[in-house]
């Protein structure tokens, strides 16, 4: 355990025993630099720096007054207040001696382009995933920027989106610190995820690893479907591969005053590369070495973001998977389905929805129950057809059965999470049948 008092602590100074102090991300990340896993280099500003800034700031009674007597499920109300509140942290000023150990700890760290993370003290538990509830900002660079982006960080912690899921899993919002990790920025030729268990089936023999082009907030964002390798744990033997045409990725924008804002933008895919298989054999097992690595060192199935740069994979978070299923009984299956099959995709999250469809080409949020699909204040709802994430995107997987989309699969995780069926690319989407489509 580190001492308290400080701002800032380096990855290398912590691990899991200091999740009340560096959150979830954090922990992580001290965890699997100490154990030699290829993590970029970084600290973290602790959540006990948050909470200063918060008393210092007297912010704690605005919070709680904007809380107070809050409906988290009319969208209108909470996507208000969560926003009174975010405006009100940003507005706050930041303490000179904070702001100074930050811009210290980015100078010892090298300067340049450096990824400013959420890590919430509440997050990537063994009983609870908070993935993607608050904001990354990357390629951030400039001292002064850098304090912003962790000024924006502490904010995003009153996402509507973080309230409605700390209010359904039952968390004080007020005890629920946000440490904000700052590590060396990689410019990642390809990056991804790697579940060390299959997350549809939860057959722990295999490897799940998910590729795309650019860096990994073009699957974060679902603007990009991803290239699908499935390996065997024990052998490293590819089970099977899905290559998806990727024409476009995100990546560093030219000209970037290093704001945490605007810094990344689209760009195209060079031609020879768009068609192909993004990773190669060898690195597909080179990367799900690794992963085996880093559950034998956990002793638990993990959730890993990745990246690759310059002939190296770097792992930039590992965290617990939440989803695991109970084993089933496959003996009674069923008559077979005789219903054509309309459409088909890759698998997010297991299960049947069964209720009327609502193509949505563009949600307008947040007034789902209102507007897009005229529901009302149902948590069993109808099933949704999504061209784009919607921004809240935990609200309105929860009000639905299940939720298929045309773009990519970062909605699979809150879907495992919060029991919605979620089958990406529209997988097997049947007519009227005994399924209930």
């Amino acid at each position: 355990m580190v001492s308290m008092t400080r701002s800032v602590v380096w990855f290398s100074e912590v691990g899991l025993d200091d999740l009340g102090l560096v959150g979830g991300k954090g922990a992580n990340l001290g965890e699997l630099t100490r154990a030699s896993i290829p993590v970029p280099p970084g600290f973290v500003v602790t959540a006990d720096t948050y909470f200063r800034f918060i008393q210092i700031n007297a912010l704690e009674p605005v919070i709680k007054k904007e809380l107070f007597g809050l409906d988290v499920h009319d969208s209108r109300q909470l996507n208000d207040r969560a926003a009174n509140i975010r405006d009100r942290i940003i507005e706050a000023p930041m303490p000179r001696h904070i702001a100074e150990e930050i811009k210290d700890a980015y100078r010892e760290l090298g300067e340049g382009a450096v990824a400013v993370r959420s890590s919430a003290t509440a997050e990537d538990l063994p009983e609870a995933s908070f993935a993607g509830q608050q904001s990354t900002f990357l390629n951030v660079v400039g001292a002064d920027n850098v304090v912003l982006a962790v000024q924006a960080c502490w904010a995003s912690l009153f996402e509507g989106r973080a309230i409605f899921y700390r209010e359904e899993a039952g968390y004080d919002h007020t005890k629920v610190g946000l440490a904000v990790p700052v590590q060396r920025m990689i410019q990642s030729e390809k990056s991804g995820v790697m579940f060390t268990v299959e997350p549809v089936t939860s057959d722990a023999s295999k490897i799940t690893i998910e590729v795309v082009y650019g860096l990994g907030e073009g699957i974060v964002s679902g603007e990009i479907s991803p290239d699908l390798y499935l390996v065997n744990k024990e052998s490293l033997s590819i089970l099977d591969k899905t290559v998806t045409p990727q024409s476009r990725m995100l990546a560093r924008a030219e000209g970037s005053d290093g704001s945490y804002e605007g810094a990344n933008a689209w760009c195209e895919v060079e031609e020879s590369l768009r068609e192909a298989q993004k990773l190669t054999d060898a690195e597909i097992r080179e990367l799900a070495r690794l992963g085996r690595s880093v559950e034998e060192h956990y002793g638990t199935h993990q959730d890993i973001e990745w990246a690759y740069e310059g002939g190296h994979f770097y792992l930039t978070q590992a965290r617990p998977v939440t989803t695991m299923r109970a084993g089933s009984d496959d003996s009674d299956v069923g008559d077979p389905e005789s219903a054509a099959v309309l459409l088909s995709g890759q698998p997010a999250s297991p299960g049947v929805g069964v209720g009327n469809v609502r193509v949505v080409l563009d949600h307008p949020w947040p007034h789902c129950r209102r507007r897009a699909c005229g529901c009302q204040r149902a948590v069993r709802c109808h099933r949704v057809f999504l061209r784009r994430r919607p921004p809240q995107q935990n609200r309105t997987t929860r009000q639905h059965r299940a939720v298929a989309r045309e773009a990519a699969p970062h909605l699979a995780t809150p879907a495992r999470q919060l029991h919605c069926c979620h089958p990406t690319r529209h997988h097997h989407v049947q007519p009227r049948s005994r399924l209930g489509w």
